[in-house]
């Protein structure tokens, strides 16, 4: 072989050489490109040399279904979001009440005030129910509030105040009768305010 022809032939493996290099770079980079937050598709044009496709399937469903992320948590579900539980094991917080209920405890009279009475109360939030029980208790926050009550407010109880399972509307001297002879009841009501910030509508819960 002459000079020139082994020349020829150095140059050649030289390119050669340089263009397998470039090619393994952009390979490498496509790699780790794939992973969470990046598209396993790679760009338009790149295959292996025999006319095959090289895209790596994506994993992501199409479906909708909510198959867990990398954090463990549903699709569709920040990491680290608690679901709320359905009950409480012990005294609530403030953010754990519930939002239109409450144990009555008793009444106070204002002075100089006719058309409202102070319902003596705790807030609270429904329990988990003991084994062999009929229902779950309220558990309250161990703290006492004072809110108005209307003298002329909507109100319905069911057992013990009256003899029924159902609500049954009754007056309220009628129901601060009943708190007299039965202080400390701890009796659950739902309430409603109104425009004046009293309660205005109190339905008792029934509790088995």
């Amino acid at each position: 072989m002459n000079t020139r022809s082994r020349r020829r032939s150095a140059a050649v493996m030289l390119v050669a050489v340089a263009l397998g290099a470039v090619l393994t770079g952009c390979k490498g980079d496509e790699a780790r490109a794939v992973g969470p937050g990046a598209s396993a598709t790679p760009s338009s044009g790149a295959g292996k040399g025999d006319g095959s496709s090289s895209a790596v399937p994506s994993t992501s469903p199409d479906d909708g279904s909510d198959a867990p992320d990398a954090s463990g948590a549903p699709a569709g579900t920040p990491a680290g979001t608690a679901t709320p539980a359905d009950c409480v094991t012990k005294a609530p917080y403030p953010e754990d009440y519930d939002p239109d209920e409450f144990a009555l405890y008793g009444y106070e009279e204002l002075d100089g005030i006719t058309d409202k009475v102070n319902l003596i109360i705790q807030h609270g939030a429904w329990g988990c129910p003991e084994p062999d029980t009929d229902g779950a208790p309220f558990v309250v926050s161990g703290e006492e509030s004072r809110w108005a009550l209307d003298q002329g407010a909507y109100v319905t109880a069911t057992n013990p105040i009256v003899e029924s399972t159902e609500n049954q509307r009754i007056g309220v001297q009628e129901l601060l009768d009943w708190l007299d002879a039965h202080p400390d009841s701890g009796l659950v009501f739902k309430y409603e305010l109104g425009d004046d910030g009293a309660i205005h509508r109190l339905d008792e819960v029934f509790t088995p």
